[in-house]
């Protein structure tokens, strides 16, 4: 479950860009999406805080993050990057646990892409 940390917080049902995340995720086989969404929730099973863009690494080729790469996006650097994103959302969307979200820095440098944390929702 997904909620913003507004007081009191809110679940996220929609997700962004709804109609390029279906054209992205059209293009995946079921095989293929299913082995990455098990992935994603592998790395966030037991895990507190999560930051998307750093679970796949910069290196794709032979992991399971391929097909997003090559297929989804068409070899489209940028876009696989957001298709990524958006499949997090959306496993953070379908987690049982609550979880919320934001922007933050590392050394003074935005992280790129979002950190999920856990919450309890009262």
């Amino acid at each position: 479950m997904l909620y913003t940390i507004d007081n009191p917080p809110r679940m996220i049902t929609d997700i962004p860009h709804h109609d390029q995340y279906q054209i992205w995720r059209n293009r995946l086989t079921d095989p293929q999406f299913d082995a990455i969404c098990a992935e994603i929730r592998g790395r966030i099973d037991g895990d507190e805080v999560i930051t998307a863009g750093w679970i796949p690494g910069n290196d794709w080729t032979g992991t399971v993050w391929e097909p997003i790469y090559t297929d989804a996006c068409q070899r489209d650097v940028v876009a696989s990057g957001y298709c990524f994103g958006l499949i997090v959302w959306v496993m953070m969307q379908e987690h049982p646990d609550a979880w919320a979200f934001g922007r933050y820095e590392v050394n003074n440098v935005e992280i790129r892409s979002l950190t999920y944390f856990r919450i309890q929702v009262p």
